[in-house]
């Protein structure tokens, strides 16, 4: 029976076989599309399940994950895709920020609390509800932009409680708020409202940091805000850590009451090259940074330069000697140092100072402290052709604004404000045994009168100087600024540098005078020439410096009317036709004048060149 089944199987199988040799492909074609048939998914050994159902997203929280399913799952218009995207971004930022919710919160209080036409009553209302919802949080909340603009509002309209207890939660931590981006205007808002004691309090904190806020690019506003707002003593504590270790160190060396760096090394004992070599290091990383904008390193800078040598002091004004000076140059100190680098440079650094000025000449003449820096270049650099290309033809197109300028006042005519900044280095000598510390001769190789001529009349500002003067001669001659630049002009400048070519032209500025002095007493409209304080006093100047202005006013406007002028501010000028050095003056006046003083109207001169003529 066995074999017999074995047989039927064998027969079964044979059957089998030549069934499948019928459905095989008989072209080579097919053979190869067969080869590429797809394969099935390979599985994964350990789960024996498909290797694309174990890579599935994780989503962090359930409703991310519905809204995800949503999105992907639900037909939508593109509004409602807009939609969605925004919920689960906003979901993704209630995870990833762990104060979000309240950040929302306090942005809608500050829109409120921050309107002009808000009641105080209102604004207080809604200031003490931000502040207690922030309670406790703020150090972590002070960093971002939101709160940060929350709280600057909430302390400059809150109690002075309220503000106290911010003070407080936020005082162990200030100093790292004041190295961040948005907190550092938070921390300059606190310390513009703070007591005396929490200035105090601050200041004594940046003990040891001085240095090291200063390299940092937002944590040296802070430094300069406490060393605006403190008063002298504090700003030496400030300054006194940038001068040495010891000083650094050891808090109690900082209350020496010594203000000068030089002072103070020789009452302490420091050794001279010890300080200089920690200045140095202290300021080279400064400068490479390009934080110079602050009072407090201009005042260390002019200090260094009172110790250096001229090796230091000359790699110093080499890293200066560009555009980082167009930004030291608006403070006192700053000031100084533009000027000791224009002096004690190179010519190639001085070039480079002047080229990185370009476009910026206007802002620096009209600063009171930086048109010091412009009269400097103009004393004393050379390269005159420079100087007409970048600084001249800037300031021709601002004449009028700057005669006008209360702090400017430039004397383009005379420049004789050289005596102001050649008094730096003999403030800032140390010793008998220093004499190389930043010595140098004033101005440079060209004659002074030489180098005048070329700016002055050479360039063209002189006579676009006269123009203005002329085209403003009213304006400018009842200003108490402007007066002084139309004194000059009409005499000719110091030394008559503007008769040699520019005589016609000042001789046209003296009609232009005497044409508006000719002018009727008028009832309303601005004061005449005559009776302005400023302009009489400059017209009366004017008539006994240069006896040309005399004869041209005395024939425009006051011939056969002395009897309208008189009296009042008018008087001074008809006077000083009788006090003038010059005969010929004297004797235009005289015949007319005579008959005044005769009557008690005028009175006689007191000059005794003029009893000597009576």
């Amino acid at each position: 029976m066995a074999a017999k089944e074995h047989q039927k199987q064998d027969k079964k199988r044979k059957r089998n076989l030549k069934e499948g040799e019928r459905e095989k492909p008989t072209s080579k074609k097919t053979k190869h599309l067969q080869s590429k048939s797809p394969k099935p998914p390979s599985t994964n050994k350990a789960s024996k399940k498909p290797i694309e159902s174990s890579k599935k997203h994780k989503f962090k929280s359930p409703s991310e994950k519905s809204l995800a399913v949503r999105e992907k799952n639900e037909p939508k218009s593109k509004k409602e895709s807009r939609l969605l995207s925004k919920e689960l971004a906003e979901v993704r930022k209630k995870k990833r920020k762990p104060h979000y919710t309240l950040q929302h919160e306090l942005a809608s209080l500050w829109e409120k609390m921050r309107r002009r036409n808000i009641a105080k009553e209102d604004r207080s209302k809604l200031i003490s509800e931000a502040l207690q919802k922030m309670t406790g949080k703020i150090p972590e909340i002070a960093g971002s932009h939101i709160s940060s603009r929350v709280l600057q509002t909430c302390v400059k309209y809150c109690s002075q409680a309220e503000r106290d207890c911010v003070f407080e939660e936020l005082r162990p931590h200030l100093l790292s708020l004041a190295r961040n981006t948005y907190a550092v205007h938070l921390v300059k808002k606190m310390l513009d409202n703070a007591s005396k004691k929490q200035l105090e309090g601050f200041i004594s904190s940046l003990h040891g940091h001085v240095a090291s806020l200063l390299r940092h690019m937002v944590g040296s506003v802070v430094v300069e805000h406490a060393f605006q707002l403190g008063n002298g003593s504090q700003k030496q504590t400030l300054l006194l850590e940038l001068y040495s270790t010891e000083l650094q160190l050891f808090k109690d060396l900082t209350t020496t009451n010594e203000g000068r760096l030089v002072d103070l090394i020789s009452k302490l004992g420091l050794q001279k090259s010890s300080v200089l070599q920690h200045m140095s290091l202290v300021i080279q990383p400064i400068l490479e940074k390009g934080i110079v904008d602050h009072s407090i390193i201009h005042k260390a800078l002019m200090e260094y330069f009172s110790i250096a040598d001229k090796s230091s002091a000359s790699d110093v004004i080499q890293q200066l000697s560009g555009p980082l000076l167009v930004r030291m140059i608006h403070t006192r100190d700053g000031s100084k140092v533009g000027m000791l680098c224009v002096k004690h440079g190179s010519a190639k650094e001085r070039k480079k100072l002047i080229k990185g000025m370009k476009g910026h000449i206007g802002k620096i003449a009209h600063d009171q402290c930086g048109n010091m820096v412009l009269v400097c270049i103009l004393s004393a650099v050379d390269d005159t052709k420079l100087i007409t290309k970048v600084i001249v033809r800037e300031l021709q197109a601002i004449l009028k604004e700057l005669v006008l300028d209360k702090g400017e006042r430039l004397e383009v005519t005379n420049f004789e404000k050289q005596k102001e900044f050649s008094a730096i280095d003999s403030e800032h000598k140390d010793d008998e045994n220093d004499v190389e510390t930043l010595k140098l001769a004033d101005g440079g190789k060209k004659d002074p009168s030489l180098r005048r001529f070329e700016l002055l009349v050479n360039s063209g500002l002189a006579e676009s100087l006269i123009d203005t003067c002329i085209e403003s001669a009213g304006e400018l001659l009842r200003s108490n600024f402007g007066k002084e630049v139309v004194y000059e002009v009409a005499t000719g400048g110091a030394g008559g540098i503007l008769h040699e070519t520019l005589s016609d032209k000042i001789g046209t500025l003296h009609e232009a005078i005497a044409t508006l002095a000719s002018l009727p007493k008028a009832e309303k409209s601005d004061e005449h020439l005559f009776e302005n304080f400023h302009s009489s006093r400059t017209i009366r100047k004017l008539v006994l410096d240069s006896p040309s202005f005399a004869a041209t006013l005395w024939k425009s406007a006051l011939e056969g009317k002395c009897d309208v002028w008189a009296e009042g501010h008018s008087c001074k000028v008809v006077s000083a036709f009788l006090e003038s050095s010059d005969s010929m003056v004297r004797d235009l006046a005289k015949r007319e004048l005579q008959p005044l003083i005769d009557r008690g109207v005028l009175k006689a001169p007191e000059t005794k060149q003029a009893e000597k003529e009576g």
